[in-house]
């Protein structure tokens, strides 16, 4: 059976051929792909590419593609919060598993190794500033995965019952959704990061807690969230994007890691003294990491 075309209205392409959001041509994208939030952070990190052979930019979309050695390499900047997640992930992964010409599936998929470098709030003692965590499991405060046909395996869906239930969250808005990260590649990060869970959240102000003029509705929620244990490990910490990469990475296929840099320490109320500084570090830290995939 012939498969039908993806409609134009769906698969938007532009003029020149690329993906709408991103700007890219498939054969722009490496096979290993860092994520950052800020666009700024793109050249932070290509800087150290050996090479650099292409660059994209369009809205807060920026995307360079080089070399480290001979590991081909793309870096590439989301924005804020699990909107542009979506919008990222899909478009990378149709940059691989479209084929643009005919707008069909292809029938042999790839799999795409996908790296968040971020930055986060900390929630436990004894995890500083200017550390870095490795998430074992993005936990959803957000609402994206509830727009995808999701099946939580069993782990998943008992962490997901027991944070639901620790949070007092049935009969409210807020319905948490838990998926695992790529195993392998944390194995990869374990000597220069804490692991912990790490609790996604949809905004800055409110869905974290604090409070400027506006009450939260939920206002002991991120207390909840640091006393919560399950199978010995903790959550330790929260921030905008995770739990949103690793669903929609599972869904596509493709293998995800989160790692984050703790620029506040909300159980201790401190704050890093020099951001850029720790993600540098973060970044040279990470990048011989991913060489070696």
């Amino acid at each position: 059976m012939i498969p039908e075309p993806i409609a134009s209205s769906e698969l938007i392409l532009t003029p020149r051929g690329t993906i709408y959001h991103l700007d890219l041509h498939p054969d722009q994208l490496a096979d290993t792909i860092i994520t950052v939030g800020d666009p700024t952070r793109v050249a932070t990190v290509s800087r150290y590419f050996d090479s650099i052979e292409s660059q994209a930019q369009h809205r807060e979309f920026v995307t360079h593609t080089g070399r480290i050695g001979q590991k081909r390499i793309s870096v590439v900047s989301t924005g804020i919060g699990p909107d542009n997640i979506d919008i990222v992930l899909n478009e990378l992964d149709a940059l691989v598993n479209i084929d643009f010409d005919t707008r069909t599936v292809k029938a042999d998929k790839k799999k795409l190794n996908i790296i968040r470098l971020g930055t986060c709030g900390g929630l436990q003692h004894g995890i500083p500033v200017d550390s870095l965590v490795a998430s074992s499991f993005g936990l959803g405060l957000d609402n994206l995965l509830h727009y995808y046909a999701y099946n939580p395996n069993p782990e998943e869906r008992f962490i997901q019952q027991e944070f639901q239930a620790h949070l007092g969250l049935s009969g409210t808005a807020l319905h948490p959704y838990v998926v695992e990260g790529a195993i392998r590649l944390r194995n990869l990060f374990s000597a220069v990061a804490h692991s912990g869970m790490t609790a996604t959240c949809p905004g800055f102000y409110g869905p974290q807690g604090r409070m400027l003029r506006l009450a939260p509705a939920y206002p002991q929620l991120i207390n909840a969230i640091s006393s919560f244990e399950c199978r010995g490990e903790r959550v330790a910490n929260f921030e905008m994007e995770t739990a949103a990469i690793y669903g929609l990475a599972h869904l596509l296929g493709h293998h995800a890691l989160s790692v984050s840099v703790v620029v506040a320490q909300r159980a201790e109320g401190t704050f890093t003294q020099d951001g850029a500084t720790a993600v540098d570090v973060m970044i040279r830290k990470c990048l011989p990491l991913l060489e070696a995939l």
